[in-house]
């Protein structure tokens, strides 16, 4: 036995040895780069484990190229070998760079996280975390480039099987064939669907849990309450916690009696309705459910009635539905439906059909009911939706035009990069403007606000902006926004343009690793304070000002209503709050 442990050190040593020596030394020299520029700082802070990700798969994707790159060349003839004398020269000299490189950078990288997070009002990092970002990326790029070799064993003997009845080449381009196919119907028929149907009932069994802090309204106004068309239980969670939420009336007398604004406005309970989604999944009878509950809650009388789109699990920004109400003395209406149990992202890789589907489907019920009421008498009709939720509003409307007929403004938050929207009108800016904060046509209906924690600038681009107006809201640091697959192989206007307040002003775009930057930081954009990423709060209070207001609000009113929005619902002032 005390013979056998040294025996397995040297034959680990070996074998180790073997595997290294087998390092496509073109794929090593772009793994190395692809480590170091993959810990350049991006848009937001990123914990140690997802930048080991992060770094993991760089390493994979750089070492791949660089591997098939070194093979061409030999396949072109090139392989020319070195002397051995060379070949030893070489490699001591680009290990210590290499070495080098790989911790100044694991430093420099961590200095970054940190001066990101005091950008963004975050506690720092340890100065420690570039061992166990290391640690992970390292021993990810082992693992998957074992795979890769493992699989090309499965090919070599594939081929030899194939080589009794095939020549040489074609049995190669055969075994390679069968191994792509066969790993690709694992990949797409067992891990993706398997997933897929994991995550769905997942999230499907979350819909129906009760948040504990979240109580069946009481109030008429409310769906999901004893009056209500729609039974608590069939709202879903995130629809419970929409309806139960909220100011109470006296929050929004409070707000009225000190805003000259709203001076002697009477406040109002807002009136909220939701429809949950059914087991068929059918959009349109979902919103027949939510116009019901707009006819038996009497919310066609209201002065004001905003139509949001829900992001994929079903949920709206309290803050945002707050703002509203806050803006008008409660005399609202919103209306809003479920169209999936999943959160956003997988939405977003999975199903980006469903969101504009169930926008228009919810939009199209709600302005049918709302043109059969009396033209003097009926409320403004406003449009809202965040991230996923901007992205299906969007699609209930062919264009501005149809924006301007059908609604009385609209403010769309955190859009996502594809959205034909928000494409059009940014990729059609005026000259001068900035992509992150473009001017369409000078500012007469759509205007754009990058501002953290404050939208005001909305009002400083031109003197007359026409109704109805349409907002869009979005932080510099948001990668919801920037995602875009042309980040691959594309520098974007954003990067190359002088830096907002909250991003790095070192960013810098390189292929490929920088479109695996701005992917991870969309999972981690939530992550962060208000004001930045995918974090937005008192940015609404201006936004929704500016659409539903005929002139501009003074300075001290909005500051008063941001602070209320900040502060959130008030228990103690009532017992209808369900957080």
């Amino acid at each position: 036995m005390n013979f056998a442990v040294p025996a397995l050190v040297t034959r680990w040593r070996a074998h180790c040895a073997v595997w290294f020596a087998r390092l496509s030394p073109t794929g090593v020299a772009f793994g190395v780069f692809a480590w170091c520029v993959s810990l350049a700082p991006s848009l937001v802070p990123r914990s140690w484990v997802f930048q080991g990700v992060l770094s993991g798969v760089s390493i994979i994707l750089a070492y791949a190229f660089g591997a098939s790159v070194g093979g061409f060349m030999r396949w072109l003839g090139f392989d020319t070998p070195w002397p051995d004398r060379v070949t030893r020269i070489l490699w001591r000299t680009f290990l210590p760079i290499a070495a080098f490189s790989i911790v100044a950078s694991a430093y420099f990288g961590a200095d970054f996280q940190t001066r990101l997070r005091i950008l963004f009002g975050m506690p720092g990092s340890s100065p420690y975390m570039f061992i166990g970002q290391a640690i992970v990326a390292f021993s990810l790029a082992i693992v998957v480039l074992s795979l890769s070799r493992l699989l090309r064993r499965i090919g070599n003997w594939v081929a030899a099987k194939l080589g009794r009845w095939f020549p040489r080449r074609a049995a190669i381009l055969a075994s390679a064939l069968i191994v792509a196919v066969a790993v690709l119907m694992l990949v797409d028929g067992t891990l993706v669907r398997g997933s897929m149907n994991a995550l769905n009932s997942m999230y499907a069994t979350s819909d129906k849990e009760y948040a504990g802090d979240v109580e069946q309204p009481t109030r008429d106004t409310r769906s999901g309450s004893q009056a209500s068309l729609s039974s608590w239980d069939s709202l879903g969670k995130m629809g419970r916690e929409f309806v139960s939420g909220g100011p109470s009336v006296d929050d929004l007398q409070a707000v009225a009696d000190q805003t000259e604004a709203l001076a002697g406005r009477e406040a109002r309970d807002p009136i909220r309705v939701y429809a949950g989604l059914g087991e068929d999944h059918d959009l349109d009878a979902t919103a027949q459910q939510v116009i019901a509950e707009l006819d038996r809650t009497n919310a066609w009388d209201r002065k004001a009635l905003l139509v949001a789109t829900t992001t994929g699990t079903g949920w709206i920004d309290p803050a945002a539905s707050t703002t509203f109400e806050y803006l008008n003395a409660g005399d609202t209406a919103i209306a809003s439906m479920q169209y999936s149990y999943l959160p956003s992202w997988v939405s977003f890789l999975s199903d980006r059909g469903t969101p504009p589907q169930a926008g228009k489907a919810l939009f199209e019920a709600v302005y049918a009911a709302w043109l059969e009421k009396p033209e003097d008498s009926r409320p403004k009709l406003y449009v809202y939706g965040l991230s996923l939720g901007s992205y299906g509003m969007q699609g209930a409307f062919s264009g501005l035009q149809d924006l301007n007929e059908r609604t009385d403004g609209a403010v769309f938050v955190g859009t996502p990069s594809f959205t034909d929207h928000w494409r059009y009108f940014t990729e059609r800016r005026d000259p001068g403007s900035q992509q992150i904060a473009p001017v369409f046509d000078g500012g007469k209906q759509v205007r754009f606000s990058a501002s953290p924690d404050d939208a005001s600038g909305l009002w400083d681009i031109a003197p007359v902006w026409r109704a109805p107006k349409v907002v869009y809201v979005q932080h510099a640091s948001d990668a919801v926004t920037w995602w875009s697959p042309e980040l691959i192989w594309n520098a974007p206007d954003w990067i190359d343009e002088e830096p907002a307040v909250d991003r790095p002003m070192t960013m810098r775009w390189y292929p490929i690793v920088t479109f695996l930057q701005v992917t991870f930081d969309m999972f981690v954009a939530g992550d962060v304070p208000p004001g930045h990423g995918h974090m937005y709060l008192r940015e609404y209070v201006d936004a929704f000002a500016a659409v539903t207001q005929e002139s501009r609000w003074d300075t001290a009113d909005i500051d008063l209503v941001k602070e209320w929005v900040a502060l959130g619902p008030h228990p103690e002032s009532t017992q209808e709050q369900g957080r």
